[in-house]
């Protein structure tokens, strides 16, 4: 008997461990996005760095470039584990910051350097809030219409922010490289979507390119687009990239 109470509390002390791991691991690590931040500010040419509020106080990087001209806003989404500026999203921000466009790029919950892209679901929400606010800042600021720019990772998340939010509009939506075979519940969205991705992109994205197209099909307005030479990650070919990018924004938000 008293070995079979052992056994059980020796279990429920490993079950409570797991699960105490998982949770922490479930968690967006500030400390490493405050890395980022602090690696990345000094170096940021176009735009200004602006700390936008969750409800739970925690303040996040989001990079605001203005334009007088501008009756139209763009919020870009970043993909797994990275930066506000990185990769393909700083030709994008900056480009069509200079195009007529203002652009706020946000920095979206992280995890430890590691994980995969499926442990970043219970960060979903968050990331959500986080959107939620970033259109707020840009509605505040006067802009009439308001679109959303997201790569890899960053389109999953906004596929869950649209699914959810009720009370928030946005006016179109550009996904670039999404990482599923499908959008999740495309009868909540309220905004023409453009599924775009390389010729030569993962094979995750171009083997569901069919089943997406498909998906948002009933979407008002949306489309599917291959750029011809293009990777994940459009090294090489970003101006084609923004040139694309700007093509859609244009005819949905200018017309």
């Amino acid at each position: 008997m008293h070995r079979v109470i052992s056994w059980l509390r020796w279990t429920a002390l490993a079950g409570l461990l797991l699960f105490t791991s998982i949770v922490a691991l479930a968690q967006a690590d500030y400390a490493r996005e405050q890395r980022w931040a602090d690696e990345i500010t000094p170096a940021i040419l176009v735009g200004d760095p602006v700390y936008l509020a969750q409800k739970n106080a925690h303040k996040f990087l989001a990079i605001w470039a203005p334009n007088a001209k501008a009756s139209a806003g763009v919020v870009f989404v970043h993909g797994l584990g990275v930066h506000p500026d990185w990769g393909l999203i700083n030709p994008l921000r900056s480009q069509l910051s200079e195009q007529g466009y203002a652009t706020l790029s946000v920095q979206m919950p992280v995890l430890m350097a590691e994980m995969k892209a499926e442990a970043y679901l219970p960060l979903f929400p968050e990331a959500a809030e986080r959107l939620a606010t970033a259109v707020a800042f840009l509605r505040g600021k006067g802009l009439k219409r308001v679109a959303m720019v997201s790569h890899s990772l960053g389109s999953r998340m906004v596929n869950h922010f649209l699914n959810h939010a009720t009370d928030v509009r946005i006016d179109a939506w550009i996904s670039v490289g999404m990482l599923t075979d499908e959008y999740t519940r495309p009868e909540t969205f309220r905004a023409p979507v453009l599924d775009l991705y390389g010729e030569k992109d993962f094979p995750v994205v171009m083997d569901g390119a069919a089943r997406r197209a498909a998906s948002i099909r009933g979407v008002r307005g949306s489309a599917q687009l291959q750029v011809p030479g293009a990777d994940h990650f459009f090294a090489g070919t970003e101006n084609e990239l923004v040139r694309r990018v700007r093509q859609f924004l244009d005819a949905r938000l200018r017309s």
